[in-house]
């Protein structure tokens, strides 16, 4: 998958949907500031553009489908327990994103064995292929010129980023095209999540 671009199909009778976990909004508003902080240095990387996120999956459906999908999804999350992420420093995405590294990637990529049958669904259908995150993360910054990319990625090479969470819900995100907003349209709660033992990777 090509980060940064979860919606690389462009066919107009399909709306673009993600499901994405968000991190809570003490950890939320330390990531925005540091968006800031990138911003303010390069002038380059759109700070505000996107609330943080992580995305799980991402994919095209016809509107109508959206209720099938919701219960799906619903059903899925249900018997999932929420648990606890750690973002620990950064790393980036030639050509041009700095990220937050998600150090314990196990409970996103059990999450995406038991969504595959979403995909099932919309390939049926007739959509595109379901797109499933194999290396979870928050983006700081994208869509940067080659040179601020490299210049970024040696300077963030040396700086620390720590900061651990839990998920007790997945957000599913829907928009029109590409440049649009991403709106909410359904919140799917996990089973209560516990910190401890839930970090590890």
């Amino acid at each position: 998958m090509k980060p940064g671009n979860f919606f690389s199909y462009g066919e107009h009778e399909f709306f673009e949907y993600m499901l994405a976990a968000k991190p809570d909004a003490a950890v939320c508003e330390k990531v925005m500031t540091e968006r800031q902080i990138f911003y303010d240095t390069y002038k380059e990387g759109a700070a505000g553009n996107t609330k943080p996120h992580i995305a799980v999956s991402s994919f095209f459906a016809r509107e109508e489908m959206e209720e099938t999908i919701i219960r799906w999804v619903q059903r899925i999350c249900g018997k999932q327990q929420g648990f606890a992420v750690t973002l620990n420093n950064y790393s980036g995405f030639p050509p041009g994103t700095i990220y937050l590294r998600v150090q314990n990637v196990k409970p996103f990529q059990h999450l995406a064995k038991e969504l595959h049958v979403i995909n099932t669904y919309v390939s049926d259908c007739l959509c595109p292929p379901v797109k499933f995150v194999s290396k979870p993360y928050i983006t700081l910054a994208g869509c940067l010129p080659e040179e601020i990319f490299f210049k970024a990625l040696i300077q963030y090479a040396h700086k620390s980023f720590h900061e651990t969470f839990l998920v007790n819900e997945l957000q599913l995100l829907k928009r029109k095209h590409q440049y649009d907003t991403c709106k909410s349209i359904n919140v799917f709660g996990l089973q209560p999540a516990e910190m401890n033992g839930s970090t590890n990777s």
